[in-house]
């Protein structure tokens, strides 16, 4: 594996465990009135755009640290369409 693979996937553990609090928070109290939905619609669309490429680009860490964030801003969303 070539070093900015494992730069890449250091960034990528990093970038996505700063959702975690987040998603535990709003499971947690089963709030969600201070989130923008329109934010978490348009950053789930880059999520997924950078998702797609990275599996183009045949990058692990890009697509690990993409589909990771983006199931944890998923769960945000659909917490955020329950809970208002």
């Amino acid at each position: 594996m070539p070093n900015i693979e494992i730069i890449g996937l250091i960034a990528a553990t990093l970038t996505t465990a700063c959702f975690i609090p987040q998603v535990y928070k709003v499971w947690k109290e089963k709030s969600t009135k201070d989130i923008s939905l329109v934010m978490y619609i348009v950053f789930m669309i880059g999520l997924a755009l950078w998702l797609w490429y990275g599996i183009e680009k045949e990058s692990i860490s890009m697509v690990l640290a993409n589909s990771g964030t983006l199931l944890l801003a998923f769960a945000i969303f659909i917490a955020k369409l329950k809970y208002k």
